[in-house]
């Protein structure tokens, strides 16, 4: 039985999919009953409603499991706490495997959420458990949040300069490297850094969507204000939004750049590049 936490996220339910398709048991830990059924529907043998918070949960979703795909809710405040909570029930239970979801380049505490993850990561170093640490970098399907403007405006705005060159990954690859390193052995004490085959800046990131979507597009730098504006009205709540400016102004100054090469390895094939992405999401 393999756990996957935070099931009920994109990241999760992707997973789900991946690991069912294996013939592989799932159980899933999602937040609120109400996402129970959408998740067993996904192929999970088994679903769990809970805090992720609370040891008496994880107790709860850990019994009679081999291994665990660990995803915490994204920018939680709380992450190392949660994860702290986590390996101790793994312990406590006896899980063989421990995998935990990170994200690119968590060294860079100028980014709090990054920083909080690795926190984790040291405390996954220190906790006697098999583990295996993947480290994402931002998912192209990132992109479609801002598929009205680029469909009815011909824009792509992003709230750092549009030369700024960040790597992406394709949320599918994700998945099916998570389903690799739960499901075959030589795994153990590996941390991967999962990205996509090219670090892109904006503006070649708008030339692709501009091919693959068949209309002109360019990207077009806001100001924090205006983001700030529009993610209040869209319900970020004030931790996120801060946390999340704090992420772009690191982007604005240094990007956020990976290698392709593991992912390649654990897939046995290229990544999916950007290009390849938005010709699959076109309309």
């Amino acid at each position: 039985m393999i756990l996957v936490t935070g099931a009920a996220g994109k990241t999760g339910r992707a997973v789900i999919e991946v690991l069912a398709r294996r013939g592989a048991a799932v159980r899933a830990l999602v937040r609120r009953e109400s996402q129970l059924a959408p998740v067993e529907a996904l192929g999970a043998r088994e679903a769990v409603a809970g805090d992720m918070a609370e040891l008496a949960v994880w107790r709860q979703a850990l019994s009679s499991v081999q291994a665990v795909y660990h995803i915490c809710p994204n920018m939680h405040p709380a992450e190392t706490a949660i994860g702290q909570t986590a390996l101790a029930a793994a312990r406590e239970c006896g899980v063989s495997r421990f995998v935990y979801h990170s994200v690119l380049h968590p060294q860079t505490e100028k980014m709090p959420h990054h920083w909080r993850k690795l926190r984790v990561e040291e405390a996954l170093l220190e906790s006697g458990l098999d583990f295996t640490i993947l480290q994402p970098a931002a998912y192209m399907q990132n992109v479609l949040a801002a598929r009205e403007s680029i469909m009815s405006e011909g824009i792509y705005r992003v709230p750092y300069p549009v030369e700024t060159r960040l790597s992406m990954v394709d949320l599918a690859d994700i998945a099916e490297a998570a389903a690799v390193v739960l499901t075959e052995s030589g795994h153990g004490g590996a941390i991967y850094e999962l990205a996509g085959p090219e670090a892109l800046t904006q503006v070649e990131a708008a030339a692709a969507v501009s091919a693959a979507w068949s209309r002109p597009v360019r990207a077009v730098q806001i100001s924090a204000a205006e983001w700030r504006r529009q993610a209040r009205s869209a319900g970020l709540g004030s931790d996120q939004v801060e946390t999340l400016l704090r992420m772009f102004d690191y982007y604005a100054r240094y990007g956020l750049i990976g290698s392709g090469n593991i992912l390649r390895w654990l897939l046995g094939r290229p990544p999916t590049t950007f290009a390849a992405w938005c010709r699959s999401v076109a309309l």
